[in-house]
């Protein structure tokens, strides 16, 4: 029980940083920067989800808050924080170096990350762009300040409200997740993960859901002691994108349909990997 709430506090601490800077940037850009430079840092192209895709793969969820943070300023693109989303895989990297068993899955499950979340955040803004067919050119800052009287405050006081208040929502996130999975427990899980059959992945990739690094752990320790398919643990750290998916519903809360857009996403692309890797890769 003390370690999951130890956990919980370190996980968190490890987010002020990412917070913070997200937060500045965010600051600068609505107070300091010329409309034509955001209009500039909002149409990167394809370098947007490719920036994402090689962010996304270090291993932490850091990259994957701030992602949410700016999609929901519209910094960045859809397909952007969706490529960041399928790229982040946590402690899964680390979990695999320290098994020299499974080190050779290492590169392969690195180079599949990164190449679908190209693949998807690029062909995602091309889609919308055409569906969508008007770019929305507006920052939405004001919907991320709302209510906190930003514009009386130097950039530094209102980065720091907002850190504090996410890290607050996050900090209770840890907490409820990882409560909820000591109590269910790791055998529990690799059971409810259907060995050996094909619906694995599609359980495997609502388990990367989940709101919290311990998903990545858990689902990767269970790869390594060959409860689950390399494919399945794939469509796990696809759908997976840490704290990110619960950031971005506090932080994008007035557009809860493109939320929703991007968890199917995420979800469909996930199990899609999980699959077709189970087939090619065995």
């Amino acid at each position: 029980m003390l370690d999951v709430l130890i956990d919980a506090l370190l996980d968190t601490a490890k987010m002020v940083p990412f917070l913070f800077g997200a937060y500045l940037l965010m600051e600068v850009l609505e107070h300091k920067v010329s409309d034509k430079m955001k209009r500039r840092l909002m149409h990167l192209g394809p370098f947007g989800p490719i920036g994402g895709a090689l962010l996304g793969v270090v291993p932490q969820c850091g990259f994957s808050v701030t992602a949410a943070n700016f999609y929901s300023g519209k910094i960045i693109t859809i397909g952007t924080v969706i490529a960041v989303f399928l790229s982040t895989s946590d402690e899964a990297i680390p979990i695999l170096i320290s098994h020299p068993e499974s080190f050779g899955y290492l590169w392969k499950m690195i180079l599949i990350k990164v190449l679908v979340a190209i693949v998807t955040g690029i062909s995602v803004d091309l889609i919308y762009r055409l569906v969508v067919r008007k770019r929305d050119d507006t920052p939405h800052f004001e919907e991320i300040c709302e209510h906190c009287d930003c514009e009386h405050h130097s950039v530094f006081y209102s980065a720091a409200r907002h850190t504090i208040g996410t890290g607050i929502f996050i900090l209770v996130i840890n907490l409820v997740m990882g409560y909820a999975i000591y109590w269910i427990g790791e055998e529990t899980i690799g059971t409810l993960l259907l060995n050996n059959t094909i619906f694995q992945p599609f359980v495997a990739a609502l388990i990367g859901l989940i709101p919290n690094c311990a998903s990545s752990v858990i689902l990767t320790e269970l790869f390594t002691e060959g409860v689950v398919s390399f494919g399945s643990v794939m469509a796990g750290l696809c759908a997976g994108a840490g704290l990110g998916l619960a950031v971005l519903f506090r932080s994008n809360k007035h557009h809860m349909k493109q939320n929703f857009l991007i968890l199917g996403i995420l979800y469909g692309v996930a199990v899609v990997v999980g699959l077709l890797t189970d087939w090619i890769i065995p």
